[in-house]
C-alpha cells in the first residue's frame, strides 16, 4: 500500500505532526529559559502573570488549561525562587492570589528578549507565524468543541 492511500501514515497523522512541532518549538525556548531559571510551563505561568496579575490559581488554571495539580508545583518553584508569592485572599480566605514579586516584576525585561529570539531562531516571517496562530487557535477550539 502507498503511503499517500494509506490512512494510518505516520506522516499523515495531525497528531504526529503536532507533537513534533511542539517538541521541537519549546526546544527552542530552552537555551533562552535556562538563564533566568524557568522552565517552558514556568514561563507560560509568567507570561499570564505579567499579563493579567495578580490572579486566582483557579484563574491561572483557566488561563493555562492546566488543572490545579499540575499548576501547584509550578508555582511552588516559582515562589521558591522569588518570582511570585501566594498568599489567600483578604476578602474570601478560601482563594489563593497569585501575584508577582519586585523581581517577578524585573525578569520580565529579560522575558522581552525572547519572541523575537524564537522567530529568528525559526527562520520564518511574521506572516506566516501569525498564519499558523491561527490555524492553531482553530484547531484547539474544533477540539475543545468535540469533547463537549
Amino acid at each position: 500500500m502507498s503511503d499517500m492511500a494509506d490512512p494510518l501514515s505516520l506522516d499523515r497523522q495531525v497528531c504526529f505532526a503536532l507533537a513534533i512541532a511542539s517538541r521541537n518549538v519549546i526546544g527552542l525556548y530552552r537555551p533562552l529559559l535556562e538563564p533566568m531559571g524557568l522552565t517552558h510551563p514556568q514561563y507560560l505561568v509568567m507570561l499570564a502573570l505579567w499579563e493579567r496579575a495578580p490572579l486566582s490559581v483557579k484563574e491561572l488554571s483557566k488561563l493555562l488549561r492546566l488543572d490545579p495539580g499540575t499548576l501547584s508545583p509550578l508555582l511552588k518553584r516559582l515562589e521558591a525562587v522569588g518570582y511570585i508569592r501566594r498568599r489567600r485572599d483578604s476578602q474570601d480566605q478560601r482563594v489563593l492570589a497569585v501575584s508577582l514579586t519586585p523581581e517577578g516584576h524585573r525578569l520580565r525585561g529579560e522575558a522581552e528578549k525572547v519572541p523575537p529570539a524564537i522567530v529568528g531562531r525559526l527562520g520564518m516571517n511574521m506572516e506566516e507565524l501569525q498564519e499558523l496562530h491561527r490555524s492553531l487557535t482553530r484547531v484547539i477550539a474544533a477540539a475543545d468543541g468535540a469533547h463537549h
